[in-house]
């Protein structure tokens, strides 16, 4: 094996590595755009931000956001954000690398504590882009049969497009990989 089969080894394996952590954050890259889907101008948000929702309204949202579990929605990003500390740390020095665990795990209870804001702040977008007869329709639905199948489901729907997503990606970088190496000797790079 040449010194340089190793080192396109190397590069792809940097690279899967990459698209799996970014594969990862998927579904919560999802919930994000959902959340930012629903503040599509920037008028709208100005009249939204100045708009309070009432006590019923939060009060709907709020039994929303319970139902579809906007909790645990919150918990992997709160691992994640530990996750990219800790590597901040392992990067200056991986001899931290026990120590750092047992931190990092006291880290991300301290943070779980703040799980309410995130609903909070979910309920009040919900409250803000749904009048409160709406919010009761979306509640009727994910509480009557399809919906509840829909939120059963969903985790697998999104895992499994995660993991594909993954193997997607996985293929593409090594499509894209190739294809550009190949431009550049076409340049007269030697790769």
């Amino acid at each position: 094996m040449t010194r340089l089969t190793v080192s396109r080894k190397m590069e792809l394996t940097m690279i899967r590595n990459r698209l799996r952590s970014l594969c990862r954050l998927m579904p919560l890259a999802g919930l994000a755009i959902v959340l930012m889907a629903m503040s599509s101008t920037a008028q709208a948000q100005n009249a939204q931000a100045q708009k309070k929702p009432s006590a019923q309204e939060m009060a709907v949202a709020k039994e929303l956001t319970l139902l579809i579990g906007a909790a645990d929605l919150s918990k992997p990003l709160i691992a994640g954000v530990v996750e990219q500390a800790k590597v901040v740390f392992l990067q200056q020095n991986p001899a931290l690398s026990k120590d750092l665990n047992e931190v990092a795990e006291t880290v991300r209870t301290e943070l779980e504590a703040r799980i309410s804001e995130f609903t909070d702040e979910v309920a009040r977008l919900y409250a803000l882009h749904f009048t409160e007869e709406e919010l009761k329709e979306i509640l009727a639905f994910y509480k009557s049969p399809v919906g509840k199948k829909m939120q059963a489901q969903q985790p697998l729907i999104v895992n499994a497009s995660g993991q594909f997503a993954q193997e997607w990606a996985s293929d593409l970088s090594d499509v894209a990989l190739n294809r550009i190496r190949d431009e550049l000797r076409k340049k007269g790079h030697n790769l």
